[in-house]
């Protein structure tokens, strides 16, 4: 079982690598965009094949970190009447966005599936609390209460309202339930603390009942646990750079990879799905930060030529976004390499 997750999970990256740059490719194609090359992977040339009837080389390259559709005027001037830069900014940024949007609906829809196949669905309604160590009902939570607010966070399901006393439980915080009818603000609620990678959780400490699996409830579950994961990344990212969660909790393909193959052996292929689902949207979210060789960077100078009326000039741009993706092969190198040696 464990080589076939290994295998899996192989497939995977490839495969998400693959329908991000199909995104570009397939947008630049329909706006007849001028392509020099589409490549799975960064680094030296291992396969390369040129097509004779369009011209463009499809290759796969080294190093399994991202990959990229070269454009003709993408970073250069260029006399093609096809060439990127001389399509309208409305073109260009929808090309430049197609990459991240494919990454998360492909999350959305197997997000649907992983939803659609599980066996119980849990309510944000409390049933119990099973032990004497439950500090939440010391604070005014009772049975039957329907948690609609976490902090002043909406919460619809349980995976919403566990991620935010997860994440805000480690201080005392305000419940909004609604209780026989009405809304009750409940403040200052204190919920046990576990650690967990060197960071400070909140812990639930109560049961919640159960929830028939309807058509409906399916839709629910599928559309609120995609926003629920997308903010879940864009928040793990602030934690991160705020300090709250260190280097370490950090992970690149190698380390990604583990955690898939582990996950799929522990606990089955629908819990390797559900990984590979937050694998894709944390793929198209990261591509979006708005930081040098990036997508995001790019969108930004795009941003930049709509209110201006005119394009940064490109060498300017070709500068930054060179020295960005300098910085952004040694940071993955780095994770790699820490990701290696976690390994052993």
């Amino acid at each position: 079982m464990t080589a076939l997750y290994i295998i899996l999970a192989i497939l995977a990256f490839g495969f998400l690598i693959f329908i991000h740059e199909c995104g570009h490719y397939v947008t630049a194609r329909i706006f007849k965009v001028s392509i020099k090359e589409f490549a799975i992977g960064m680094g030296p040339k291992l396969i390369s094949k040129v097509s004779k009837k369009t011209g463009i080389a499809y290759s796969l390259r080294a190093l399994p970190i991202g990959g990229f559709v070269s454009m003709v005027g993408e970073d250069e001037e260029s006399s093609d009447e096809n060439a990127f830069h001389k399509k309208s900014v409305w073109k260009r940024l929808i090309i430049t966005v197609a990459g991240a949007a494919v990454n998360l609906l492909f999350g959305i829809v197997v997000m649907f599936i992983c939803v659609a196949v599980t066996d119980q669905f849990a309510s944000t309604v409390v049933y119990d609390f099973p032990t004497e160590e439950a500090t939440s009902l010391n604070y005014g939570l009772q049975s039957g209460d329907k948690i609609v607010e976490v902090d002043g966070h909406s919460v619809h399901i349980y995976r919403q309202m566990s991620y935010e006393i997860m994440r805000r439980g480690v201080e005392p915080i305000d419940l909004t339930v609604e209780r026989d009818g009405e809304t009750v603000v409940l403040e200052d609620v204190v919920f046990p603390t576990v650690e967990e990678s060197g960071a400070v959780l909140g812990s639930i400490d109560f049961r919640v009942y159960g929830l028939e699996k309807t058509f409906g409830n399916v839709l629910k579950e599928s559309f609120y646990q995609s926003v629920n994961t997308i903010k879940m990344i864009w928040e793990s990212l602030f934690d991160l750079i705020t300090g709250r969660y260190g280097i370490e909790a950090v992970s690149g393909p190698v380390g990604a990879a583990q955690a898939l193959v582990e996950t799929g052996t522990k606990y089955g292929f629908f819990d390797f799905l559900y990984l590979v689902v937050i694998i894709s949207m944390n793929l198209g979210v990261m591509n979006l930060l708005p930081l040098p060789a990036l997508d995001g960077g790019r969108i930004i100078f795009l941003l930049i030529e709509a209110v201006r009326r005119k394009p940064v000039k490109m060498e300017i741009e070709s500068y930054i976004n060179f020295a960005g993706l300098v910085v952004l092969l040694l940071f993955s190198a780095f994770i790699i390499v820490k990701d290696v040696i976690g390994l052993f």
